[in-house]
């Protein structure tokens, strides 16, 4: 390869790892749904017939391009613990929501999950009330459209007697900004725009991060998209009123994070192809320098800074293998990565229950589990025991669910 052309990076997707399952199982039998308004479903019944009876609608995440529902169903259930096999067995209907574009606004995709709501309703026999949620930003639109469909139809449109979610960022997710900044010095693929650049610049993402890297502006801040969003979350009263309302999250609970990312501490360096571009653990402070950017064609070089940041990267919440995906990326095209710290802080905990905002310090690492439980928005939460990557379903978190279900 020329020594004045860059190599084509990869895909690099650092989303919810619900479409990557590193244990696959086989998928069994399932009913299509492929009249879905912006999605699609898969069904999964509870016994050997075609009834629905006591449906669970569990809606898709964050990631780019269109819902794979098949590595999504292995994920949940082959991964750590048999999610969904445990619910069908408990005489459950599984319903797995995809969507066309997981990058496409919380409201947009909402369309998806009201059409799934509404085919369900019809299609149920019996009256056993829906119970409705969804892992990570899957959450988030459920939980808007619930609340939405109160507010717009009559009260119990959608009925619904349980909703839940599963590490979702109620409060917001982070991705260090300067991964968000690096996006747009990634090269085009296919004469279209990187895929990850894509990514960090998509409805969802601006939507779901809590600090937005704006790449016209080179500034940092709450999108746009993020303030319409809070703001149509309070049309509709920022929660569904009559389902009971529960949530996990994959970080603990007691204000223990990840100690070993120590703040300021180099995360990953990057030599040959972007020599020098290295990335810190975010610190507190003004001016804090988050990473240094270089890129030989064309030659770009850039610091990236922040100010009044918390310590968001070593914090307690659900995990994303952030830096390792990036560090693997760039081997992959011919690179050499200095990986130090693979994972980072994705969904913090006190934003998974939604009980905290966590802009400051003292609020990002407090204890959740010695706060008012009222405080929250939910009802009922459960934070890990341990710290876990962000979405995995783990035995702990599944069977509380389970168990609250069944309440």
């Amino acid at each position: 390869m020329s020594e004045t052309t860059e190599p084509e990076i990869g895909p690099i997707r650092i989303g919810d790892p619900l479409d990557a399952p590193t244990h696959p199982i086989d998928v069994p039998d399932h009913e299509v749904w492929d009249d879905i308004d912006k999605g699609f479903a898969w069904v999964f019944h509870a016994g050997d017939g075609h009834r629905l009876t006591r449906p669970v609608i569990i809606a898709d995440g964050f990631n780019h391009g269109k819902s794979e529902l098949d590595k999504l169903y292995q994920f949940l259930d082959g991964e750590d613990y048999p999610f969904l096999t445990e619910l069908r067995r408990s005489g459950r209907d599984v319903i797995l929501l995809g969507f066309d574009n997981r990058t496409a606004s919380i409201v947009e995709n909402s369309k998806a999950a009201e059409a799934t709501i509404r085919k369900t309703i019809q299609l149920r026999e019996g009256s056993e009330r829906l119970i409705v949620g969804g892992f990570s930003m899957g959450g988030l639109i459920t939980r808007y459209t619930l609340a939405r469909m109160e507010t717009d139809f009559h009260e119990d449109e959608h009925q619904t007697g349980v909703y839940f979610s599963f590490d979702t960022p109620h409060r917001g997710a982070t991705i260090p900004i300067g991964v968000q900044a690096f996006a747009y010095l990634l090269p085009p693929v296919n004469f279209k725009p990187h895929p990850f650049r894509q990514q960090m610049n998509s409805p969802a993402a601006r939507q779901m991060l809590w600090q937005h890297y704006d790449e016209a502006t080179k500034k940092t801040g709450v999108a746009p998209e993020r303030t319409a969003l809070l703001n149509e979350l309070a049309r509709v009263g920022q929660w569904p009123q009559i389902p009971r309302k529960l949530a996990v999250a994959n970080g603990r609970g007691d204000a223990i994070g990840l100690p070993d990312v120590g703040p300021g501490e180099v995360a990953l360096r990057v030599e040959v192809r972007y020599p020098g571009t290295t990335f810190y653990a975010q610190a507190q402070g003004d001016d804090v320098t988050v990473a240094y950017l270089y890129r030989k064609f064309p030659e770009t070089e850039q610091t990236i800074t922040t100010s009044g940041f918390p310590e968001l990267d070593g914090a307690p919440g659900g995990t994303l293998a952030t830096y390792e995906i990036l560090a693997h990326s760039m081997i992959e095209a011919g690179g050499e990565a200095d990986l130090r710290h693979p994972k980072v802080c994705f969904v913090p905990s006190v934003s998974a229950v939604d009980i905290l905002d966590f802009e400051r310090q003292e609020d990002l690492y407090t204890r959740v589990d010695s706060l008012n439980p009222s405080q929250s928005g939910v009802d009922a939460f459960h934070c890990s025991s341990t710290t876990t990557p962000h979405t995995l379903p783990t035995e702990e978190l599944c069977t509380w669910l389970i168990g609250e279900f069944d309440r």
